[in-house]
């Protein structure tokens, strides 16, 4: 499953927020971890064109040294993890080297180095989450966070939220989801949220529309309890703690960013695309959503095939340190 993880980071404390979850995630599924570090020629600190070059080999020098000291940390707690830097676009660089190594998952910071913003995401994440063809974890930077946590510090998940529409699309993500709860002991909450149908609103819904209504409501979630239900009853869900919640509401995301605080969620699992999700667009309306707004952890499982690229892009010769 999700056996080798990217990391990117770009040396701020910020994107250092991702570290433990890496931990957590290789621990789960003995994965393999790359820290990667794309840099590019704007980032040099030259103040005249003589020093260019040389000011350009420092600046990838000490990016070197950083990766190799994050690195050691893994390292020493029993992980496998290696290096491995890029010169080019940051976004296009570690998308592209995803695809070339198949990297089951990238685990991405929402903030880096330009600090936390108004947004929810940083430019450069939300362009690697768009253009990226697999798994994505995001994690939600906060300012004053460690670095690297000690090993009781390591996230556990306790509390996963899960929303299923009754489509086996939005079911990808439940062999993964299983596996994390089994690890970390979690308490797995499966959600599902029926919509009243739309009427006719040229004029003040009639008895009848307001009838036909509830009736369209009680047989869907009549058929949601039931869906749940058979989910919560499958083997490979034995001996988990698990809670279903069945939520009738116009705003479908709304009503699952409430749960989310009610319950306390560690970690927000979701299918990039569930019942209505169109293949033409990386994401549904509902991951997007949670991209942009959400406050927990946000666990992203790719159901579209990725392109299959002859190499790694562009890789410096000399700057790539295998472990």
């Amino acid at each position: 499953m999700l056996d080798t993880i990217l990391a990117p980071l770009d040396g701020s404390q910020l994107a250092e927020c991702v570290l433990p979850h890496i931990t957590a995630i290789a621990r789960t599924f003995d994965a393999n971890i790359t820290l990667l570090r794309v840099l590019e020629k704007n980032q040099a600190d030259a103040s005249t064109p003589m020093f260019d070059l040389l000011n350009w080999h420092i600046h990838k020098t000490k990016a070197s040294i950083y990766l190799e000291s994050i690195c050691k940390l893994l390292q020493e707690s029993g992980l496998r993890a290696q290096t491995s830097m890029l010169e080019g676009l940051e976004a296009e660089g570690i998308s592209e080297y995803a695809q070339s190594t198949g990297a089951k998952l990238i685990v991405l910071s929402s903030h880096g180095r330009n600090g936390i913003t108004q947004w929810g995401i940083s430019n450069i994440t939300q362009k690697i989450i768009q253009i990226s063809q697999t798994s994505i974890l995001v994690i939600r930077a906060r300012q004053n966070e460690a670095t690297l946590p000690a090993e009781s510090e390591t996230p556990q998940y306790q509390r996963i939220l899960v929303p299923l529409d009754g489509s086996q699309r939005a079911e990808n993500v439940l062999p993964v989801i299983t596996q994390l709860a089994h690890y970390h002991n979690s308490q797995i909450h499966f959600v599902q949220i029926v919509q009243p149908p739309e009427m006719a609103r040229q004029m003040p819904p009639s008895e009848l529309d307001i009838d036909l209504a509830n009736r369209v409501v009680a047989r869907n979630r009549e058929e949601a309890q039931r869906y749940l239900e058979q989910v919560r009853s499958r083997s490979s869900l034995d001996r988990l703690a698990i809670q279903t919640h069945l939520i009738t509401s116009d705003n479908a995301a709304a009503a699952l960013h409430q749960l989310a605080d009610q319950e306390h969620i560690e970690l927000l699992a979701l299918s990039a695309h569930g019942y209505s999700g169109n293949l033409q667009w990386p994401y549904g309306s509902m991951v997007n959503n949670f991209i942009t707004y959400g406050k927990v952890p946000l666990l992203i499982i790719q159901d579209l095939p990725g392109r299959q690229e002859s190499g790694p892009p562009n890789l410096v010769p000399g700057e790539r340190a295998e472990r």
